[in-house]
């Protein structure tokens, strides 16, 4: 057999969207779940708390799906509803999807439009990071993403449902130490990914602009900063 250019030549693997991927995502991520729920249900006693209605709160947990941004709008729910303070606080925190997604664009742009819109649908934080890992490690299939955003999703919902019907029976949840666990999860994958020492520079850049400008910048402002100057470091640096 004559071996020509054609066949010696191979391209990268092709990225899919999978229900088998999906179901490995959700998989995935299920242990993750269990600290997931009681973020939901401080949400939805803290909801109720605030004024609004069980269902008010469950529907904002099904269609925005932000948990850091749910918790911010809440300092502004009241009436009449300040609702350009509200988007702009909800901005702020959530921006830092942008700089997750354009992490993301090398692998889910190459999906058709509709599934890459599917998968980013149901991005957090955690699943990214989960996702990215796997993603530069081979993995091909982008139901990885989301599933875990899935399994994630389920569980922010059920969280919310409890406790916005218990209320404030629940007590003070972070009492056990919970809501740090999806920190230290989301740092144990960061580092994970710090293989050469060019890689701290930049990281080592953001936190230290994130923790200086902390006390400094509305919420969640803080964070896109960092993001960007340590983005900005990071190219001039391969330059």
């Amino acid at each position: 057999m004559v071996r020509t250019a054609a066949t010696a030549t191979t391209s990268p693997p092709p990225i899919v969207l999978t229900l088998a991927g999906v179901g490995r995502g959700m998989k995935r991520l299920l242990p993750v779940c269990a600290f997931v729920l009681p973020f939901g249900l401080a949400y939805g006693a803290a909801a109720v708390e605030h004024g609004m209605a069980a269902w008010q709160a469950i529907v904002m947990s099904a269609t925005v799906f932000a948990g850091a941004s749910q918790f911010a709008a809440l300092e502004l729910w009241q009436a009449p509803l300040p609702f350009v303070s509200m988007v702009l606080v909800v901005l702020a925190v959530n921006a830092r999807h942008i700089i997750l997604g354009a992490a993301l664009s090398p692998w889910v742009n190459r999906l058709p439009r509709w599934k890459w819109l599917a998968s980013l649908a149901m991005m957090s934080d955690v699943n990214f990071a989960d996702s990215q890992t796997a993603f530069k490690a081979g993995e091909r299939d982008a139901g990885l993403l989301l599933g875990g955003g899935l399994i994630m999703w389920l569980n922010w919902m059920i969280g919310t449902a409890v406790g916005a019907f218990a209320g404030a029976g629940l007590g003070a949840l972070d009492r056990f130490g919970l809501d740090v666990v999806m920190a230290a999860f989301f740092g144990a994958i960061v580092v994970g990914n710090l293989k050469t020492r060019a890689a701290l520079v930049p990281v080592a850049v953001a936190s230290v602009v994130a923790l200086a400008t902390l006390p400094l910048l509305p919420t969640g402002w803080n964070i896109i900063i960092a993001a960007l100057c340590g983005g900005v470091v990071g190219a001039v640096r391969r330059a």
